[in-house]
């Protein structure tokens, strides 16, 4: 049996060690990217003149929502996005026979999304980013929550490889 003083030790250790836990650095808000305390007024938006054009907020320059993923349209294939892995991760040999589930990846921003099928083979993720032509592999496997997924990826993307999809195996 452990003496008060003893006990209260413990307590007192134990509550510094759960005190010291927060927020994973990489999931952070970076340093000058703090939102106004309801206190503070935002200062007046300026009012355009009739000479000044007013720009209109642009998806992303991939035209692709950052919000949400939406099917990529052909821009990129799934046969550039197969065509990548093959390329970067040696997870698919090149006798391999793969497709794309859907067809077409998925898109937010300038980020892809795919799940990609080999016969007598879990489902493997993919999470590419950049231009249809070159492709760079963020991640693949079966869990692609990364910690770039997670700080750099536009919501999206994000929401599909870190809250995942119900059911991988359905066709």
């Amino acid at each position: 049996m452990l003496s008060p003083l003893r006990t209260l030790a413990a307590i007192v250790a134990c509550a510094a060690l759960a005190s010291a836990c927060g927020v994973p650095p990489e999931l952070r808000d970076p340093p000058g990217d703090t939102v106004p305390s309801p206190k503070t007024e935002a200062p007046p938006t300026p009012t355009p003149s009739s000479s000044q054009a007013v720009p209109t907020p642009s998806p992303s320059r991939s035209g692709f929502s950052e919000e949400t993923a939406v099917s990529c349209g052909g821009r990129p294939t799934g046969a550039q996005v197969i065509a990548a892995v093959r390329r970067s991760s040696g997870l698919l040999p090149s006798g391999t026979n793969a497709t794309v589930r859907t067809g077409d990846p998925l898109c937010a921003g300038a980020w892809q999304y795919a799940v990609v099928l080999v016969p007598n083979s879990d489902p493997l993720i993919v999470v590419t980013r950049g231009k249809p032509g070159s492709l760079t592999v963020v991640t693949a496997g079966t869990d692609v929550c990364s910690i770039p997924v997670r700080t750099e990826a536009p919501a999206g993307i994000r929401t599909l490889a870190c809250d995942g999809e119900p059911n991988l195996n359905a066709a």
